[in-house]
């Protein structure tokens, strides 16, 4: 897309802005990035009662076909055939030098019925890649549905005066249920580390489903600012950012989105795109390895800094980095070399071309609290 190129409008544009919304540019749309009550309380709100964010940009696609688990497993290093219907599982696919083109989540609808959710960013390569990869397999891009998130503590509580069998979910599992009156797909899942559902509903009725989940005043509109706070929190990568095409799942710290049966010793092992590199990541090490870092004093450290060791040598680079309102202290992601990426161990950011001491730290920074049942 040029920089010139007209943004997208999801289908709340109008009612962001009559909400107060900032809009900014975000992956080819216009997005809300806060609203009047502004990043931290909208962050605090979200992990004390319940957040709605709008995630309408997201690519939602329905892939079918017989034997489409696996013939997507060629795609994706998970066992899609051990999912039960309208269970969900996290993936990346992989390009073919083991790199990651996407991270995504994929739910089993039923035995030949896949329904993924793919980073706005992506869709338009991930739709072509699905495309030449399933040739026998039917594509069915849902340009018509929108996608929102109703995301903390008390969003079962809200989600409870619209849905019992929504309510009954564990995390990454689904169900097709009436919201509002309105047939939806509902997960019990997100990205903020806290319990909530993520509800996929026709784009003309999204407006009037999110009023009347905002009649609850438990519930409050949510800005891409909180999203990112939130998700940084929780140890979450953030694709283009934390991971990209050259970053092996390995590298990423994602080893745990390969399930172990399609790893090298697995009863159902490899035949997916890129295992040469991964399965040797996986044998013999990496050189560099993304972890979390706690950051000395109270300013943040961002994305782009250059981390350094105690000479002064290069050894990574902050991916992600912001205020934790919920820590009450900055927080940062980054790659840093192996031998500096064991937790405790000390080094330091280059801000203004200032040092900025860090410290590797484990995450979560922020507990998950995802409903298990």
């Amino acid at each position: 897309m040029t920089n010139d190129a007209p943004l997208n409008k999801t289908p709340l544009y109008d009612l962001h802005v009559q909400q107060g919304a900032r809009m900014v540019p975000f992956t080819g749309y216009e997005m809300p990035v806060q609203y009047s009550d502004g990043i931290v309380k909208e962050h605090l709100h979200t992990r004390e009662k319940a957040g709605l964010f709008d995630v309408s940009h997201m690519g939602q696609v329905i892939v079918r076909g017989s034997n489409v688990a696996q013939q997507l497993e060629a795609l994706i290093p998970v066992e899609l055939q051990a999912l039960k219907d309208n269970q969900q599982v996290y993936g990346v696919l992989t390009n073919a030098d083991g790199g990651i083109m996407d991270d995504l989540i994929v739910t089993r609808w039923d035995a030949d019925t896949f329904f993924l959710v793919v980073n706005a960013a992506c869709k338009e390569n991930d739709f072509a890649h699905l495309a030449k990869h399933l040739p026998n397999c039917e594509q069915e891009i849902l340009d018509n549905q929108a996608l929102v998130a109703l995301q903390g503590p008390m969003a079962k509580d809200v989600m409870a005066d619209f849905s019992s069998d929504a309510c009954k979910l564990t995390f990454m599992n689904g169900t097709h249920t009436l919201i509002n009156g309105v047939e939806c797909f509902v997960t019990r899942s997100g990205y903020t580390g806290e319990d909530g559902f993520e509800i996929s509903v026709p784009a003309q009725h999204v407006e009037s489903l999110v009023n009347a989940l905002l009649s609850n005043e438990l519930v409050k509109l949510i800005g891409l600012g909180a999203r990112d706070s939130l998700r940084l929190e929780a140890g979450l990568c953030l694709y283009g950012h934390d991971m990209n095409e050259e970053t092996s799942p390995i590298e990423a710290s994602l080893i745990w989105s390969i399930t172990k049966t399609r790893r090298a010793d697995g009863s159902n092992a490899g035949g997916f795109i890129g295992e040469e590199r991964i399965f040797a990541d996986i044998a013999n090490g990496v050189s560099k390895k993304r972890v979390g870092f706690a950051v000395e004093g109270k300013a943040p450290v961002r994305e782009g800094a250059e981390i350094v060791d105690a000479d002064g040598k290069k050894i990574g680079q902050v991916t992600s980095g912001g205020f934790g309102p919920t820590l009450g202290a900055p927080v940062a992601m980054g790659y840093v070399d192996i031998e500096h990426a064991k937790v405790g161990t000390e080094v330091q950011a280059i801000v203004r071309g200032k040092p900025r001491k860090l410290t590797v730290a484990k995450t979560p920074f922020v507990p998950q609290r995802y409903y298990r049942g």
